[in-house]
């Protein structure tokens, strides 16, 4: 994973899954009876605390939380009907978060005002609160549910045109007031605490007959004003995202808010929406698919190493990224679904394509001719690349680690060219399995990643060679194989993925072996060496990862051995190898490869996608600063023009 690619998956951390309706619906009527009991509650001469608390609270329900809650309800079905997608829990969420600014402006209007006594300063600030909900819901919906600008403006305007009805039909006079909520209520004060003048407060015209006049939208050009402002500030939003949007445009041909919107809706409601944006851009590749079966006397498959040529990517359940489980799930036996030798860029687009990787697993298990015999296995480091090898038959598993040196992603084509290597020295088939077990995520500034034109890249390729060499040199002798699982107490929040820890021993005459994968996205460097050197129940030992990326929703690395640990995973590793010794029994393998074609992001289109997403949020954020100064600047001259 890159640093680009990182920053991108970090941001899944600032999304949230939205409340569900009631609960934003519950606060916005909660917080607006609080604000309208300070904000209004000043009984008469002859009210009661209480009686004025009270009218105070009905008053701050219908001018604060009504608007709120009709927004809440009648956004989606009209969202809906105009082609959009916003659902009940989003649209209350929304609605909450644009009541808080609201009374976040306006309370802050009343503090200049107390302090500077600036004619029209609340009236000013109540007008633009109302055109900045307006602008900031277009921006929602233009990132979650629509791309035309006019299309998202009509749920979009909900919210604010709902309220400036309500202030309309509240007229501006104390007998209007009363008529609304009854008699009893009768002043607001000019002066004193100022609570009195957080909402509707008018100072463009002064007091009327003793009684501070209550702001009416509607009359004297206000509407004009308030319609100004939200079409100023509307063109703004769009401008800003026309702007963020190019490159995307420009360079790969499609919007970055459809990526976007695709990512929220799955990190936030586990939509599989983002499929669709990766599909439109992903490319054709050949991928190898490679599987090692083991089975019993009896003909069962006591267990099964699959290894299509993929990354396990992107994020979550989102394409690949539960590929180990959903393989797993679809094999007989105990299955094994090591990480290959490929990187970011060959994510699959879609998990539907899982089905079909199946299909052809099941399929290169029939081709599968099985031996009953094995060689021992055996280690060869050159230079920073060390593989363990073991033959069955005339084909090899090949174990790659980089370990204690850290390594991310070997590239497809590293790959392709180190199994060459290894075929050319005379084994049939080669499944070559990228171990993933040390690296130190992004920092120091090291990606890890084996490139082609490497030295690393050069050293496995001569690692191959020369255990291949050797391993066809070995004798081979009758083996057994013992197993054992353990999905362990460990969660994703832990980074240990829903397959767990799982162990194959294979026991030969000279030496057993231990093969155990663990459910996660590569360890902590020094991990795997620490295990290898305190377990001593089998001759040699190696730990590979399944590089799932569904740990990652959590966070960006959530390596195994970063928050588990170590003694703990150690002596549980040490359980299951001494319960798979005890499992061994006789078998016969078999290793046999296919090819099929599947729908891949492409090459470099990953750090493209990372590249353009992070300088979106990085260009939006200054834009944004400098559209909202523009635009608040404009809208001041635009009510001293009025009021002129």
């Amino acid at each position: 994973m890159t640093t680009s690619q990182r920053n991108l998956s970090d941001l899944s951390r600032y999304v949230f899954k939205s409340p569900n309706w009631q609960v934003s619906v519950f606060f916005s009527l909660a917080l607006s009876a609080v604000v309208g009991v300070s904000a209004f509650g000043i009984g008469g001469e002859n009210m009661s605390i209480f009686s004025s608390s009270l009218k105070g609270m009905f008053m701050g329900i219908s001018f604060i939380g009504v608007p709120t809650v009709l927004a809440s309800f009648l956004t989606p079905p009209i969202d809906r009907l105009l082609g959009g997608k916003i659902t009940y829990n989003r649209s209350s969420l929304l609605a909450l978060v644009c009541e808080i600014i609201v009374i976040i402006c306006l309370l802050f209007a009343n503090i200049i005002d107390l302090l500077f006594q600036i004619e029209s300063f609340v009236y000013l600030v109540l007008l633009t609160s109302l055109a900045i909900i307006f602008a900031f819901r277009l921006a929602i919906m233009m990132a979650i549910s629509h791309r035309n600008p006019f299309v998202a403006s009509i749920p979009a305007s909900i919210q604010t045109v709902t309220a400036a009805v309500i202030y309309s039909a509240s007229q501006v006079q104390r007998e209007s007031l009363d008529f609304v909520i009854g008699t009893g209520y009768n002043y607001v004060p000019i002066k004193g605490t100022g609570a009195g003048k957080l909402y509707f407060q008018s100072y463009a015209r002064g007091p009327k007959d003793g009684i501070t006049e209550i702001i009416s939208i509607g009359v004297h050009g206000d509407i004009l004003i308030l319609v100004g402002m939200s079409i100023l500030y509307a063109l703004s939003v769009w401008g800003l995202i026309v702007v963020i949007d190019r490159p995307w445009r420009k360079t790969l041909g499609i919007s970055g808010f459809d990526f976007i919107r695709g990512f929220i809706d799955y990190v936030a409601e586990d939509s599989k929406g983002l499929e669709d944006f990766f599909e439109n851009i992903g490319e054709s590749a050949v991928i190898p698919i490679t599987v090692l079966s083991y089975q019993d006397r009896g003909g069962n498959q006591k267990a099964c190493f699959s290894l299509p040529m993929l990354h396990p990517g992107p994020m979550g359940t989102i394409g690949g990224g539960n590929l180990p489980e959903s393989l797993a799930k679809g094999m007989e036996g105990l299955a094994f679904t090591p990480h290959a030798t490929a990187g970011h860029d060959f994510n699959l687009t879609t998990s539907r394509e899982v089905e079909s990787i199946l299909e052809v697993v099941k399929r290169t298990a029939e081709d599968i001719q099985l031996c009953e015999t094995a060689t021992k296995s055996i280690r060869k480091r050159v230079g920073e690349a060390e593989i363990i090898g073991q033959m069955f038959g005339d084909s090899a598993i090949l174990i790659v680690t980089y370990s204690p040196g850290c390594a991310d992603d070997i590239d497809y084509a590293v790959g392709l060219s180190a199994m060459a290597e290894a075929r050319g020295q005379g084994l049939k088939h080669v499944m070559l399995i990228d171990a993933h077990n040390c690296n130190n995520g992004t920092r120091d500034g090291e990606m890890g990643h084996i490139t082609p034109g490497s030295q690393r890249s050069f050293d496995l390729f001569e690692s191959a060679k020369e255990i291949s060499r050797e391993l066809i040199k070995q004798g081979q002798s009758p083996f057994e194989l013992g197993i054992a699982w353990d999905k362990t107490g460990w969660d994703l929040t832990d980074g240990m993925g829903p397959l767990g820890i799982r162990v194959a021993v294979v026991r030969t005459k000279e030496d057993s072996t231990a093969y155990v994968q663990i459910d996660g996205n590569n360890m902590e460097p020094g991990l795997r060496d620490r295990i290898l050197e305190e377990i001593e129940l089998v001759d040699r030992i190696e730990i590979i990862t399944t590089d799932t990326h569904i740990v990652n929703t959590i966070d960006a690395v959530n390596q195994v051995g970063q928050k588990i640990p170590h003694n703990e995973l150690i002596r549980k590793i040490q359980h299951l190898i001494k319960e798979a010794k005890e499992d061994c029994e006789p078998i016969a393998a078999g290793m046999a490869s296919r090819k099929t074609t599947l729908t891949v992001f492409g090459n470099d289109m990953t750090e493209t996608l990372a590249s353009h997403a992070n300088a979106m949020i990085s260009m939006g954020g200054a834009l944004a600063a400098a559209m909202i100064i523009a635009t608040i600047s404009i809208s001041i001259l635009m009510f001293l023009f009025a009021a002129a």
